[in-house]
């Protein structure tokens, strides 16, 4: 089974649907890529462009780091990015990749990738904010290394579940349970796509513990690949999009594959959960850590 999409504002890619084991996973696959001007400005600081518009390269010095925003928004659907983060001695920065909304009481979903010291490995640190409450952190320790070559980072959004995927793997699951047990959940609020390079040594690497080696900058991050399927909207507008693909049955939960996978992040790769963390930041787990896996 294979059928395409018009990119908004993207170009065109694929959605391949792979049965292994007899159940079926999303694969996304680039056919063709439009130009980053075409699609982001500029938000603050140095963004170099590459490749003929394809590839950016945001910038951090002692003096500025720097960021780059989707010119629309968008309310359900996925986004990706394909991303080299920082090399060598990256302790203190943070390179984020999220989608936010422009509200007080807003929503966001987040990638930031902790940098750190050779030869460690980088953290990558996600967080869900619903409804302008966030406190959500969970953090894996990357199985690969993410500075020697681009790895693709995307963000599944239906009205039933937000899942992050590095390359084809789930790592996190965040459930609509909005209307069974009262949790905020994103779905109202459209969201920009954003990337920023900053400076994050006061909280980072080793709990701020290790600071930013200005002697070694400039710090550079990579982008590629910018691909996004979702339903673009204005602000305040009414829900759109209705019956697409990503609301279908097959992506409102993730299947035994993709479950087994999960777990094999969080069994080996998982460093931090703020579910588990009753003694320190909360007396009892948050509501919601009881229905996602």
């Amino acid at each position: 089974m294979k059928s395409s999409a018009k990119l908004l504002g993207f170009g065109i890619f694929s959605r391949e649907l792979v049965y292994i084991s007899s159940v079926v996973i999303l694969i996304l696959s680039s056919v063709e890529s439009s130009s980053f001007n075409d699609n982001f400005d500029i938000s603050w600081g140095t963004v170099t462009m590459l490749n003929n518009g394809q590839t950016a390269q945001l910038t951090m010095d002692k003096a500025s780091g720097s960021g780059f925003q989707s010119k629309k928004e968008y309310l359900f659907g996925i986004v990706s990015m394909r991303i080299k983060l920082v090399s060598g001695n990256s302790a203190g920065t943070v390179t984020s990749y999220y989608m936010s909304s422009d509200a007080s009481s807003h929503d966001e979903l987040d990638y930031e990738f902790l940098g750190n010291l050779p030869g460690k490995p980088y953290t990558l640190q996600t967080n869900v904010f619903a409804n302008g409450v966030g406190n959500r952190e969970q953090r894996i320790r990357l199985w690969f290394d993410p500075t020697a070559g681009f790895h693709n980072y995307s963000i599944l959004w239906n009205h039933k579940q937000i899942v992050f995927w590095v390359d084809s793997i789930p790592i996190r699951v965040f459930k609509n349970n909005e209307e069974a047990a009262g949790i905020p959940y994103p779905n109202r609020r459209p969201m920009k796509i954003l990337s920023t390079l900053w400076n994050g040594d006061s909280w980072a690497t080793d709990g701020g513990r290790v600071k930013v080696d200005w002697d070694i900058a400039p710090f550079v991050a990579s982008y590629q690949s910018f691909q996004v399927d979702a339903c673009s909207v204005s602000s305040g507008s009414s829900l759109p999009c209705a019956n697409n693909w990503w609301d279908q049955p097959e992506f409102q939960s993730l299947n035994q594959y993709q479950l087994r996978r999960i777990h094999w992040v969080r069994k080996h790769y998982m460093t931090y959960d703020y579910c588990h963390d009753t003694s320190g930041r909360f007396s009892a787990a948050p509501a919601e850590c009881a229905f996602n896996p």
